[in-house]
């Protein structure tokens, strides 16, 4: 007896895979699971869903005034104690503890990468970066400002030693420092909202542009250009090119002012997270070796 053809292709039909059942096998996506759940827990949050759009356009109006105000002012004004404080009472209270954690991560991740590009291009002299906050508390202190200058003051130590960056072989190069701490993000704090990490970023940015001279808050978005750069060392100092890949088109030669900032800030440290998460998996490969293993 034949078998119904309906029936039979119900039977062999594949189930349909959704948006975040895909983004956690996505081969292409070296993060490592854990952060990965964690960003795509953020990432469904209701926050980010109906709430994260019209903040982004609030807070797009709201910092071009703010900016075109300041550039027009006879003079200008600094207010870092008060971003810190303003910056820590909103994570405490407003924003979700996983968007928190990854966050805190983001500054341990980029100083890693920092360190990598410091210690394996062996410039004399050269003082790597200390800025690995684990708690909440430690981003405040200029812990922001600080962040952004990091970047700046090791790419000129690297363009400024004179020394050309050399490829090295693998099991040359020092891993080290591509260790990330367990963070607190004072999960049992009450927190009034728990806003996803792109909603947070949008009305961050308010404060910082406020809060800032108008040079700093330039030189502040102008550093996540430079993620070009450091993804170039990073490809010559280990001889993969994939790194190169990740490269976005926003070029160091060029100053843009008129960028989303919040999504430029996110897509900034999910490319550090890439980088970073890259770097371990040539760690693994050197010391899974079967050449250096015998």
């Amino acid at each position: 007896m034949s078998k119904d053809p309906s029936k039979a292709a119900s039977e062999t039909a594949q189930p349909e895979p959704d948006i975040w059942g895909l983004m956690m096998v996505d081969p292409s996506v070296p993060i490592d699971r854990t952060t990965l759940r964690l960003v795509i827990r953020d990432q469904r949050r209701v926050s980010r869903k109906y709430v994260y759009p019209w903040l982004r356009i609030v807070s797009r109006v709201t910092v071009t005034c703010i900016v075109v105000g300041k550039r027009v002012l006879p003079f200008q004004f600094r207010a870092h104690a008060t971003m810190d404080r303003l910056c820590l009472w909103f994570l405490r209270r407003f924003v979700a503890p996983d968007a928190v954690s990854l966050l805190i991560r983001h500054f341990i991740v980029e100083t890693n990468l920092l360190n990598f590009a410091l210690r394996n291009a062996q410039v004399p002299g050269s003082i790597e970066v200390e800025l690995r906050p684990t708690a909440l508390a430690g981003l405040g202190n200029r812990a922001v400002v600080e962040h952004d200058l990091n970047v700046y003051r090791v790419l000129h130590r690297l363009g400024a030693s004179g020394r050309s960056l050399e490829q090295h072989h693998l099991a040359e190069l020092d891993f080290g420092m591509l260790v990330v701490p367990a963070t607190d993000p004072e999960p049992r704090t009450r927190r009034l909202v728990r806003l996803d990490i792109q909603s947070a970023l949008c009305l961050m940015n308010i404060p910082f542009s406020l809060c800032l001279t108008s040079s700093e808050y330039r030189r502040a978005v102008h550093s996540m250009s430079l993620d070009t750069s450091l993804l170039a060392v990073l490809a010559t100092l280990t001889g993969d090119h994939t790194f190169l890949d990740w490269r976005s088109g926003v070029q160091p030669l060029r100053v843009d002012s008129n960028i989303d900032v919040p999504l430029t800030v996110y897509e900034h440290a999910v490319l550090c997270e890439y980088a970073h998460a890259r770097l371990r998996e040539l760690a693994h490969s050197v010391s899974s070796s079967p050449l250096l293993m015998a």
